[in-house]
């Protein structure tokens, strides 16, 4: 998708975080359309877009959080809806995607349901789509459609400087997640560690073994999501049998199901940052950052309001 830099920007909230499109709004300058979004008796989605869109660059915020099925479903309709009202191009942000994390198939039998959401958006019109710290980056080959990934390191590491903390190791809790633990071990200076472990179930994982000098060591562990927090919780449990002094963790998306919260309280550690990719639930210890800057430089580079 080319720069679009004559063309008028209409910026429109889904269901799913309207707070993070009012913040996206402040950060273009541009106003905030919200879409009239509500259901029919037997539960259908039922949405009409109500400002004029024709010739506009549409840009529709919707993170496909719980209840994914419903906010997924939302956001292709709205782009339909854009399309029939005549958008020139439609942009979805999507900081949050779901189903990344079903990107292969294990076995005979299974669904890639990553691909299927990514050609849904596609079929119905999406020209490009934003996301942030997708679960699987290789799925960005998959999209049938241009795609910006976004990383939350900006957003995270000078945050994690100004703690000031010392002698940390960068400690990723899956081997999937080896690359982006990499970058902020660069950034941070700090040496690597890497849990190993195994899944029984598909929300369930069992720590093997921790591969790395942790021991006396203030540890980040780095993860792009807690949906369960128990991924979090047992990594931090594995670092404090082995002797870790202290315990910090930053997850990019505050999925949190239920009971995720109290995970968390229960397990050793520290520190908890988080972005605002999905709507973040009322939590003290939890730190929290803006996505709204990162995502309206992305926006700008794809396309400019017009002059009015």
């Amino acid at each position: 998708m080319s720069p679009a830099r004559s063309l008028p920007l209409k910026l429109i909230s889904g269901s799913s975080h309207r707070a993070l499109a009012a913040d996206l709004a402040g950060e273009l300058n541009v106003a905030l359309e919200v879409a009239d979004i509500g259901a029919f008796a037997d539960g259908e989605i039922r949405l009409h877009i109500e400002t004029d869109v024709r010739g506009a660059v549409v840009v529709i915020v919707q993170p496909t959080c719980p209840p994914v099925d419903e906010h997924l479903m939302t956001l292709a309709l709205m782009v339909d809806a854009a399309r029939a009202a005549g958008a020139a191009q439609v942009i979805a942000i999507v900081p949050y995607f779901g189903y990344a994390r079903q990107e292969q198939r294990g076995r005979v039998g299974e669904a890639r349901s990553a691909q299927v959401a990514a050609r849904l958006l596609s079929a119905v019109g999406v020209d490009h789509l934003i996301t942030l710290d997708l679960h699987a980056p290789a799925l960005e080959s998959a999209f049938p459609m241009p795609a910006t990934l976004l990383r939350a390191d900006e957003l995270f590491l000078p945050q994690v400087k100004g703690w000031a903390i010392s002698d940390v190791v960068v400690v990723t809790p899956d081997a999937g997640g080896l690359k982006r633990a990499q970058r902020y071990a660069l950034a941070l200076s700090a040496p690597l560690a890497v849990i190993a472990k195994h899944r029984p179930s598909a929300d369930a994982a069992v720590v093997v073994e921790v591969l790395g000098d942790v021991r006396h060591r203030t540890c980040l562990i780095v993860d792009d999501m807690a949906s369960t927090g128990r991924t979090l919780a047992n990594a931090a449990e594995a670092l404090k049998q082995r002797g870790a002094r202290e315990i910090h963790a930053i997850y990019t998306h505050a999925v949190m199901a239920p009971g995720a919260t109290e995970t968390l309280s229960a397990a050793p550690l520290g520190r908890l940052l988080t972005s605002d990719s999905v709507p973040v639930p009322k939590y003290a210890r939890l730190e929290v950052v803006r996505t709204a800057p990162l995502l309206a430089s992305s926006v700008r580079s794809l396309v400019q309001p017009a002059d009015d």
